[in-house]
């Protein structure tokens, strides 16, 4: 990649988007070479003439339709697209008719006061799933009454929830990945859906979580059989777009293949520079690297890629259309929601993550409308020499003392001795520990975590979380009171050991390679395997779907049984989906590799 290029567009499109992290670019800068190493912006390659690039190629597809509803997620810039799309129109002479859905949401109190009950107190950093409809928030009979004007040349509703009116035209979605929409909304770029006024970054995000990606995931998933063309709008001055149908056999194409999602990059108060230091092409002026949304299925996104052009569309639209082929076997039960996270925590020069643990699967359920739990594990990709993971309490833990510890620390902003109550021990490169829910835990200074976990991933109860700032100066949140509604305490002494530290063993052998399992606790609902070849190995899916990461070697390269062959470097994540049936993975390095696997139970 250019950086100087990528600088220049970050630069630009810093009042709209607040965050280090480079814009993906709309058009491929330079090839993707495995050999390079991880790769921030993979992307499908679908052949050519399959996406298209900018405004004035949409105007045209838009003027030979006549009518259109230009439907999509909150947080797009409409204002810029109404404009750069009706500037095409007019160079060619053409009068457009626009009806904005905005002017029909219901007022903004009136939404507020909706969606309320959905966002717990003002002061939490959780609410609960929305159970409204998209509908309920706009005004949709007066929308439904908008008749085209046959005094213009082309008529177009646009706006969230366009394709509400009903009109029999075409429909165009416009998707904005997770991850830039946040960014626009901590610079104030946009709003929430119907938000009368801004708030601060932790509240949007809630909002959003919690109301927002409901109603418009449900009203996309909807409407995506009736979508006559889709684009991505994550780019402020330029737009790439395609033809529905090729968006439909592109997902086809992955789900009975292999999948690698985009992942994104956050800093945080106790992040590192493993990331910052391993992965290139990031930007580096930044204080540090704290996560990778390796595959977190709600934020991540997917990337196609035709005659040079990018376009995005979020995980969730393969889930929509593909969930069956996807997951096999396992479809009913987790529908459109792909069950399995994978992200990194990096510690490397950096902090100890709080003392925390995750709610039980009925407390989730209960106050917060999810459906999974959040049962992690603890994958050590690297480790410095002191490393050290938090886990499981002292045999002789006593929990009123110890909620006294850490409500008086909170109170006097005093540190306590957190391992008088904590276990700690040793980590060290590909140590695998357990923490299912309700378990106490912590990332201690000097890893790279793999994450793997159930996809559920804000809902954390911090403790103690060493008397530290987040990286705007402001006390992070303390849940002491939810911890203890859901922290286990008889997970303690050296039952920790036991039964919270995987015991790695060989279940099949053969000259060339092995498979290691990895035993998860009974309460995970996925197992882990490490593959371990020289050369290559052949894997079935067994009618499940499968992730993985090379965690030792270089690169390898994939073949599933359609012909599809993909390359991927060290670190990187990809997902084999249970109709691929099987493939065959080959080390393009000299030394072995080592594959991490993780699937359903």
């Amino acid at each position: 990649m250019n950086s100087d290029l990528n600088t220049q567009t970050h630069q630009n499109s810093a009042a709209l988007r607040k965050t280090a992290q480079f814009l993906m670019p709309s058009q491929v800068l330079e090839p993707a070479d495995v050999k390079q190493g991880y790769n921030i912006y993979p992307a499908t390659a679908l052949g050519s003439g399959k996406i298209f690039h900018g405004y004035a190629s949409l105007a045209d597809w838009v003027h030979d339709q006549k009518t259109v509803l230009i439907d999509g997620y909150v947080g797009v810039f409409w204002d810029n697209i109404q404009e750069s799309i009706n500037n095409c129109l007019e160079a060619q002479g053409l009068r457009t008719n626009w009806i904005r859905t905005n002017d029909y949401l219901k007022a903004g109190p009136e939404i507020e006061a909706m969606v309320a009950p959905f966002l717990g107190t003002a002061d939490s950093v959780w609410g609960s799933k929305c159970s409204l409809s998209l509908a309920d928030l706009y005004q949709v009979d007066e929308l439904s009454a908008q008749v085209p004007d046959s005094g213009a040349d082309i008529n177009i509703i646009i706006g969230p929830a366009a394709a509400l009116a009903g009109w029999d035209a075409a429909i165009l979605y416009i998707d904005l990945p997770k991850n830039e929409l946040q960014f626009r909304m901590r610079a104030g770029a946009v709003n929430n859906l119907g938000a009368s006024q801004f708030e601060a970054a932790f509240k949007m995000y809630k909002r959003a979580f919690f109301v927002d990606w409901v109603l418009l995931n449900d009203h996309k998933k909807a409407i995506l059989n009736k979508l006559d063309a889709i684009a991505d709008g994550q780019w402020p001055d330029t737009i790439n777009w395609m033809l529905q149908s090729d968006l439909v056999s592109a997902l086809n194409s992955i789900s009975h293949s292999v999948i690698r999602a985009r992942p994104w990059f956050e800093p945080g108060a106790w992040g590192g520079h493993w990331i910052k230091n391993k992965i290139p092409k990031l930007n580096t002026e930044v204080p540090n690297y704290a996560w990778s949304f390796e595959l977190i299925s709600p934020e991540n996104g997917l990337a196609f890629e035709s005659d040079g052009n990018l376009l995005e569309v979020t995980f969730d639209t393969l889930m929509f259309q593909n969930q069956q082929q996807v997951l096999g076997k396992h479809a009913a039960k987790f529908g459109h929601e792909f069950p399995i996270r994978f992200d990194f925590l990096d510690t490397v020069q950096g902090g100890n993550l709080s003392i925390q643990c995750h709610p039980s699967l009925s407390y989730i359920q209960e106050n917060f409308g999810e459906k999974l739990t959040q049962d992690e594990t603890y994958y050590i990709l690297d480790a410095e020499a002191e490393a050290k993971v938090f886990l499981g309490f002292q045999d002789d833990i006593e929990p009123a003392a110890f909620r006294t510890a850490l409500e008086e620390s909170q109170k006097q902003g005093q540190e306590i001795e957190i391992e008088q109550h904590v276990q700690v021990f040793e980590s060290k490169k590909h140590d695998f520990f357990l923490i299912p829910n309700r378990t106490v835990h912590s990332a201690g200074a000097g890893n790279l975590v793999l994450e793997i976990s159930a996809t559920p991933y804000i809902f954390t109860f911090k403790m103690y979380d060493w008397l530290r700032l987040d990286l705007d100066g402001k006390p992070r949140p303390i849940n002491i009171e939810h911890a203890f509604h859901n922290l286990d305490f008889s997970r303690k002494g050296e039952k920790v050991s036991r039964e919270l530290i995987s015991k790695p063993k060989v279940i099949q052998k053969t000259e060339d390679w092995q498979i290691v399992h990895l035993p998860t606790h009974a309460d995970h609902f996925y197992d882990v395997h490490r593959l371990e070849f020289d050369k290559q190995i052949s894997v079935s899916t067994e009618d499940s779907c499968q992730v993985l990461m090379l965690v030792e070697g270089s690169a390898i390269s994939i073949r599933t049984a359609d012909g599809t062959i993909q390359e991927y470097a060290y670190a990187e994540t990809f997902v084999v989906p249970a109709a691929a049936g099987s493939y065959q993975l080959t080390n393009l390095g000299t030394d072995q590799a080592k594959v991490i696997k993780a699937f359903l139970k």
